[in-house]
């Protein structure tokens, strides 16, 4: 049996804060001058969360970036790749090439994923517009890391938008997701790599999903 390593999701937040607020005291360059805020960004929605516990620590302002998976037609919890806002799209080829998934079939599952996309932004945001990147130091945040296929289109997203820095910050991942991340991102940080490492649940003591309505409550909250 797994033992966990977090109790929930608040409770993982507060500690990779602590985390990256003694990260901060002897950070580099990219992170910025000395005083600005980063830009703290969760991924929808059991990251947000997670964001949230970091933002506070950091007092940075708080967003979320939505990234949606693209599953294997059929088999729809295997991640081929993702596609985020903006456009940025990462494929899982050799997955795909293996599989002999058509380009057809592909499209219809991105073009569903795209359509849940705007309307998870609607519903977080309203009319208000995103944080703007460009030039800044973004941490996005997420509450796992197993595939690394969701982290990693969040990435090429933010790289894609202008941001000057980006900081992938998680509890957990699996260890060869979390190296292949740091091949992307400018850093990671990273609280345990545990192994083996099967599924982000495992690693926590209370996991439930979290709703479209607690994501907005806590960039309410966020302020």
């Amino acid at each position: 049996m797994f033992r966990p390593l977090f109790e929930d999701r608040r409770d993982a937040g507060r500690r990779l804060a602590r985390a990256l607020a003694r990260r901060a005291e002897r950070a580099p360059a990219g992170w910025g001058a000395p005083g600005e805020a980063p830009l703290v960004l969760g991924l929808p929605r059991g990251g947000v969360p997670v964001a949230l516990e970091v933002a506070r620590e950091l007092g940075a302002p708080l967003d979320v970036l939505v990234v949606r998976k693209l599953g294997l037609p059929g088999h729809e919890e295997l991640a081929i790749g993702a596609v985020a806002s903006g456009g940025a799209q990462v494929l899982n080829r050799d997955l795909v090439r293996s599989l002999r998934v058509e380009r057809q079939a592909i499209e219809r599952v991105r073009a569903r994923e795209l359509a849940e996309l705007e309307r998870r932004e609607r519903s977080y945001r309203g009319a208000r517009p995103p944080l703007d990147v460009r030039g800044r130091h973004v941490i996005v945040v997420d509450d796992g890391v197993a595939t690394g296929a969701t982290m990693r289109v969040a990435v090429a997203a933010l790289k894609q938008a202008g941001a000057r820095w980006v900081t992938v910050a998680v509890p957990l991942a699996a260890p060869d997701a979390c190296e292949q991340l740091s091949r992307e991102a400018d850093e990671v940080v990273c609280l345990e790599t545990p192994e083996p490492f099967d599924s982000v649940g495992q690693w926590y003591a209370r996991f439930e999903q979290t709703s479209d309505a607690e994501v907005t409550r806590a960039l309410a909250e966020a302020g």
